[in-house]
């Protein structure tokens, strides 16, 4: 239980520092000019998105015996879980949306995306470093 709890707070502490500091500070023109975003973040749905995201990502990984071989794999693990997630983000949305630049925005969301779940797999090894698979793997 001390491993979950490490790593749902692992994920939000990650996730928060990444697209905080790329929404809030490196890339605040980007998404200012994105005309159907909000102006005041609703950080509780924000929230909820974490924990559902980390859930469905601790359950698979937990029960995965390849993910959880090495440092590497953990990596590889994390961010194609990332990529599956910034796929909708960077393609479906700049395609619905009006945004302002679609290379941009591509560029942006999947960059952000990949240094959140590369560090975020980083920190899943480390936490989950000596335990085996649920399933015993």
């Amino acid at each position: 239980m001390t491993r979950v709890i490490l790593a749902v707070l692992a994920f939000v502490a990650v996730t928060f520092g990444v697209q905080g500091t790329s929404h809030f500070v490196l890339n605040t023109e980007h998404y200012a000019a994105v005309g159907h975003l909000r102006t005041e973040a609703i950080f509780v749905l924000g929230f909820l998105a974490m924990l559902v995201q980390v859930g469905i990502l601790l359950s698979i990984y937990t029960r995965s015996p390849w993910a959880r071989k090495n440092l590497g794999s953990t990596v590889a693990f994390s961010l194609s879980f990332g990529l599956f997630l910034a796929s909708y983000i960077a393609f479906a949305e700049s395609a619905k949306y009006t945004v302002p630049d679609i290379p941009a925005w591509v560029t942006v969301e999947l960059t952000a995306s990949m240094i959140q779940f590369g560090l975020y797999g980083i920190l899943l090894r480390l936490i989950y470093r000596g335990a085996q698979a649920v399933d015993g793997g």
